[in-house]
């Protein structure tokens, strides 16, 4: 159970917690980790800006991947384009394309009116997907790591 975990984390402090959840369930069943770090752009009637630039993505994949191999576990990454609205369908697709049998996310707190007018991408991904989906809580300690 649980042989092929995806984590798909961003640039908050909340994508620790998620990370060693992944890898805490990889040493456990001697899975296999495959993170996905998605940036984000925004459509403006004028053009798409990217949210993040390259290098700060690739920081986030890196440094969530070398914390997964330093703990042991067998860890590849990648990263995927999409726009803002389409992040949960990007993670969801990644997860199926991955063949993962667990997916790990780290959900962010919104107050009930904006989750009202901006669904979680957590709720969405877990609505639309296939893929059991384990929600990481924010662990402070975890964010000085």
């Amino acid at each position: 159970m649980f042989q092929r975990i995806l984590v798909a984390v961003d640039a908050s402090p909340a994508r620790h917690s998620a990370v060693r959840m992944a890898g805490e369930m990889a040493r456990l069943t001697g899975g296999k980790v495959s993170v996905l770090h998605v940036v984000a752009s925004a459509a403006t009637l004028a053009a798409v800006v990217p949210l993040e630039d390259d290098s700060e993505a690739t920081t986030v994949l890196d440094e969530a991947v070398a914390v997964l191999r330093a703990a042991g576990v067998d860890a590849e990454g990648r990263i995927a384009d999409a726009l803002t609205t389409q992040t949960a369908t990007t993670i969801a697709a990644a997860a199926e394309e991955f063949e993962a049998d667990l997916l790990v996310l780290s959900p962010h707190r919104h107050g009930w009116l904006e989750t009202l007018v901006n669904p979680r991408v957590s709720d969405t991904v877990a609505h639309i997907g296939r893929t059991a989906v384990l929600l990481a809580p924010h662990d402070e300690a975890a964010g000085r790591s």
